[in-house]
């Protein structure tokens, strides 16, 4: 297996943040009462708890990189997520910060915001995580 990093991400309940992110196609390969990996193909999450987290108030993030950003929207788009700016959890469209690589974002019920940056733009000037 390559080198690689993987995200650590808070979960106020680990059992509803494993379903939320089943509806995305992650999947469980670990989990106790202190940790949890996700995992949807090469894209894996990692979490811990944090009852305590306000999801109003997080700054937990991860970038997924992916080559068909596409198809990842259109797959959770499908799923009924609020559109809604303020909704948390929630779903956006595309956009493209500036110079950076054009991506879209969801945010978990948690306020976990994931960058989902289309690999395709490697080479911009790629300060967007």
């Amino acid at each position: 297996m390559p080198d690689r990093i993987t995200a650590n991400l808070p979960a106020r309940d680990m059992t509803a943040t494993q379903a939320f992110y089943a509806r995305l196609g992650f999947a469980p390969s670990f989990r106790d009462d202190g940790w949890m990996i996700l995992e949807r193909g090469p894209l894996m999450l990692e979490f811990f708890p944090h009852p305590e987290l306000d999801p109003a108030t997080s700054w937990f993030s991860a970038c997924l990189r992916v080559d068909d950003p596409d198809a990842l929207q259109a797959e959770w788009g499908s799923l009924g997520l609020p559109t809604d700016q303020t909704a948390i959890p929630r779903i956006t469209g595309f956009f493209r910060p500036g110079a950076a690589p054009r991506m879209f974002a969801l945010v978990d019920p948690d306020g976990s915001l994931l960058r989902v940056i289309d690999n395709r733009d490697a080479g911009k000037d790629d300060d967007a995580c």
